[in-house]
């Protein structure tokens, strides 16, 4: 009995995430036809932007031992966001890298920024893409500064980097006017050593002789736009309608909503990415799975998960944080923890913990709701979290509306849809 023939690969997604890079190849009706991944070394290597690429290398040449790439025709790169480059002119990288979670080490850029910027500018904050890169372009030897997503892709073609709205929003790009503003001149920014960007899944160009003779992709097959990692995400799930929502359950809880217009109030963390037509409204809570973890270890939660009794609230009323703080949907640096009384029962504490978590997401999606975006319809969810079934019954209950599974969970799929869409885009 014969086995019919996988179907060939024809796109490609590269994620560059946190711990270490994966890619994954798709069939053209989005099926999985093949992944790889490969982590970095110690924590200190997703800063060296030789341990990216190195990372993306082997998952590539992992990729083509795996499948054939003869028929890709599109390959896309993400990346996380607001991580910032300063390059040479020949393109290496001319100074450390400042990551997406680390601050702008001046303040007086920052203030710069925040004195320049429209009071809805995602770049706003002390946490701004922008104030980064006005850092690094002041720095010795920088003609140039790019997105991570947008070095790791010209690497691979051998051109200049070029970015995308996606990754370009935090550092002041405007994506309904498709310019880099005025204003970020003001803010101390020389716009000339920014790069160009395109729309999310938009065509760059083909990937070139470079990308033929060290992967064995073909040369015309195209560079696509590309996107930040939570957007690739997010396009994994198969969430496709206005008011889909994907929650993300790892260390932090980021909460992303399907919206047909863009909504942004930086007073509450909240800001909207483009993709395609629509826009990803969201942001980022810094309550989540890093607050179980100060408390108990895995093996500890799920012993006690069979113990909690999801159809009946606690009524502990937490805000759990592990430090003072929070970014979305209430933006208060100085917003103090709340984990108090703590039960003797360690059952009864683990369920208040995630009881307020829900609590948070649940007031995200309000928020998102009250400046705009469409009401929450349904909700897919990705992260370690999502395993927890306890937690999903304390989620339901809070949110009130369907739980849909995801179609993937890897930001690499959802990337590598990102790049089919430029096969059918002009």
């Amino acid at each position: 009995m014969s086995t019919a023939a996988p179907p060939p690969a024809v796109a490609v997604g590269i994620d560059v995430g946190t711990s270490g890079a994966r890619v994954a190849a798709i069939a053209a009706d989005g099926s999985l036809v093949a992944t790889a991944a490969q982590r970095y070394g110690d924590a200190s290597d997703r800063a060296d932007p030789a341990t990216w690429w190195h990372a993306v290398s082997a998952c590539l040449d992992q990729l083509a031992a795996a499948t054939s790439l003869a028929a890709v025709a599109a390959l896309a790169v993400d990346g996380t966001s607001g991580t910032m480059l300063g390059l040479r002119a020949d393109c290496a990288p001319a100074a450390r890298p400042l990551m997406y979670d680390e601050p702008c080490p001046d303040d007086a850029i920052v203030a710069a920024v925040d004195a320049a910027a429209p009071g809805d500018s995602p770049a706003r904050g002390a946490n701004s893409a922008l104030a980064r890169a006005i850092h690094l372009s002041r720095q010795p030897g920088v003609t140039h500064v790019v997105h991570q997503a947008d070095w790791i892709a010209a690497q691979i073609t051998g051109g200049a980097p070029v970015s995308d709205a996606n990754n370009a929003l935090k550092t002041g790009y405007d994506p309904l006017a498709q310019a880099w503003p005025g204003w970020i001149a003001d803010a101390g920014m020389d716009p000339a050593k920014l790069p160009g960007v395109v729309l999310p899944g938009r065509p760059i160009g083909p990937l070139g002789g470079l990308a033929a003779a060290r992967f064995g992709l073909p040369a015309d097959a195209l560079l696509a736009g590309g996107t930040t990692d939570g957007c690739a995400s997010f396009l994994a799930t198969g969430a496709d309608r206005p008011g889909d929502a994907v929650t993300a359950l790892g260390s932090t809880l980021v909460l992303k909503l399907l919206s047909d217009r863009p909504v942004n109030a930086p007073r509450y963390g909240i800001y909207s990415h483009r993709i395609g037509d629509m826009w990803l409204a969201g942001g980022a809570s810094n309550t989540g799975g890093a607050v179980l973890a100060a408390h108990f270890d895995a093996a500890r939660i799920e012993a006690l998960t069979p113990s909690l009794d999801p159809a009946t609230p606690t009524g502990l009323d937490y805000y759990p944080l592990t430090r003072p703080g929070e970014r979305f949907p209430v933006n208060d640096p100085a917003l103090a923890p709340r984990l108090s009384p703590r039960p003797a029962d360690d059952a009864t504490f683990l369920q208040g913990l995630l009881e307020g978590i829900a609590s948070v997401e649940a007031l995200g999606y309000r928020r998102l709701s009250e400046i705009g975006a469409p009401a929450l319809a349904s909700v897919r969810s990705v992260g370690g979290g999502a395993k927890n079934p306890a937690f999903t019954q304390i989620r339901e209950r809070a949110l009130g509306v369907p739980f849909l599974p995801a179609l993937s969970t890897e930001a690499a799929v959802g990337t590598a849809r990102l790049a089919l869409r430029a096969l059918t885009t002009d």
